[in-house]
């Protein structure tokens, strides 16, 4: 049987080959052209690093961001089935350094105990509150307030089975110009929020959008919601994670922030202006991706309506998320990534390599292209075919291994680059056995993991053609806690 699939295919390329060498020098150029931008992200993403850290960490910076001039800012975190971080996660929040805020959690129909442990935790009353019905949204059953904090709100609404249904409620009930969105699963250093508004302070009349940030807190040691001791995870899936975190966050969305082309800003942490994302008709409910797709769809309208705007990555806030720890929970956290990312190029496939849309029709949407449809299958692909047109003599050995060291060299490279970012502006990894431990995971998952991750992106693709829908299972963990303090007065 083997015998007569490889004759088969011999015979194929002997007949056809002009279209396996078109084929080939294909599946070489979009590689070549993904890395090639990864080489540009370098000197930029260091530049852009060296330029803000150099201002941000001044005592006149600080002074002014505590200042009159900072606007006040709701924190919105919508919750499903969320009581096992819930409570851990909301006292961190109500610790941020900040001026004046808010915290809105939205309980969006949980049908475990969310609702009652932040009723016990917070002593929670009902209360009324005028809130705005401009997006929409399953109706609103009640609303708390803090007895203990008197800038904590709980919304109890009917599920809305999304997340973006629970975001926009949270919307409608907030009152501020500046809102903030943070995953339930999600904690914040102290200062992240201080950080994150900077840019609108700098830049009053054009910023909408502000993203931060996401490190993997899978092994830290947290106490009253905040990250006390920075430790890697002694797993392989979340210790990949937190390398891929690394060079997505650190590398490519500072660049793309430099180039004013950010196409999204991470669900589990964000800032926004309230009023431009109400006009645009808040966040999507028809899509997986609602992080994406809202600065998508910012970015859209804003330049249907001819408005100078401007949204920003900014590196030093960061927001500390919990990453899956099994195969069948990242296989379906990557699927539906993929999804949401397509569904949101393609409902505003208008803006491809139109000049109307400016950077982001020009450069934006098709690196997207490039990103989320074309790589993903000539990686897989290419993997495939390529051996098998090595096995059957349709190339020759060098180029098969040239293009399989090249894959390889330029993957652990690009994550190289990224830790010495990472260790010259931000610090965040103090022992040096961390670091160590991050190059050799860099290295380490350029042999099956990167691999099956984008066969996990071609699934989402399929699954797109195919219209699924849906999140699929969730699961959460318990912070893992800081031993308490021994040390004495006495």
């Amino acid at each position: 049987m083997m015998d007569t699939i490889i004759q088969s295919l011999t015979n194929f390329v002997v007949l056809h080959q002009r279209v396996v060498d078109a084929f080939v020098w294909s599946i070489l150029g979009i590689a070549s052209l993904q890395n090639l931008i990864y080489l540009l992200q370098i000197p930029v993403a260091w530049w852009a690093l060296r330029r803000y850290s150099l201002a941000s960490d001044t005592e006149i910076s600080w002074q002014t961001l505590l200042s009159d001039t900072t606007l006040p800012v709701t924190v919105i975190v919508p919750a499903h089935n969320e009581e096992t971080v819930i409570v851990e996660s909301v006292r961190g929040l109500l610790g941020l350094q900040y001026p004046e805020f808010e915290v809105i959690v939205v309980n969006d129909g949980s049908d475990d105990a969310t609702l009652d442990v932040l009723i016990k935790a917070y002593d929670l009353k009902e209360k009324t509150r005028a809130y705005d019905e401009t997006l929409s949204h399953e109706p609103i059953r009640a609303i708390y307030g803090s007895t203990i904090y008197s800038n904590l709100v709980v919304v109890d609404k009917a599920s809305g089975y999304c997340k973006a249904d629970a975001i926009n409620a949270g919307i409608n009930v907030s009152r501020l110009p500046l809102f903030c969105v943070v995953d339930a699963d999600s904690l914040l250093d102290s200062g992240a929020l201080l950080r994150a508004v900077r840019p609108f302070i700098e830049d009053p009349l054009r910023m909408v959008a502000v993203g931060g940030t996401i490190r993997v807190v899978n092994g830290c040691e947290t106490r009253m919601g905040l990250v006390q001791k920075i430790k890697l995870p002694g797993r392989f899936l979340p210790l990949a994670q937190t390398m891929e975190y690394i060079r997505a966050f650190l590398m490519a969305r500072t660049a793309f922030s430099q180039w004013d082309i950010l196409l999204i800003i991470s669900g589990a942490f964000g800032v926004f202006r309230r009023d431009p994302v109400v006009e645009a008709g808040g966040y999507s409910k028809n899509t997986v991706g609602e992080d994406m797709e809202l600065i998508v769809k910012l970015h859209h309208y804003l330049c249907d309506q001819k408005r100078d705007y401007a949204m920003r990555y900014v590196a030093e806030p960061v927001c500390w998320t919990q990453v899956p720890e099994t195969l069948a929970l990242l296989s379906l956290q990557r699927t539906r990534w993929q999804r949401g990312a397509l569904e949101s190029f393609f409902k505003h496939i208008k803006m491809f390599l139109n000049p109307r849309y400016g950077k982001i029709g020009m450069l934006g949407y098709p690196y997207s292209f490039l990103a989320d449809v074309l790589s993903p299958l000539a990686e897989v692909t290419g993997y495939f075919l390529l051996t098998i047109f090595y096995l059957i003599d349709a190339i020759d050995a060098s180029f098969y291994f040239a293009f399989t060291g090249l894959v390889v060299f330029y993957g652990i490279f690009i994550s190289a680059m990224a830790l010495i970012l990472e260790e010259e502006e931000l610090w965040s990894f103090p022992r040096t056995r961390d670091l160590a431990q991050l190059f050799f995971i860099s290295v380490i998952e350029n042999f099956g993991y990167r691999q099956i991750n984008n066969v996990w992106r071609v699934i989402g693709l399929w699954q797109f053609l195919w219209k699924k829908k849906g999140w699929g299972p969730m699961q959460r963990q318990a912070f893992q806690s800081a031993p308490k303090s021994n040390d004495s007065n006495g």
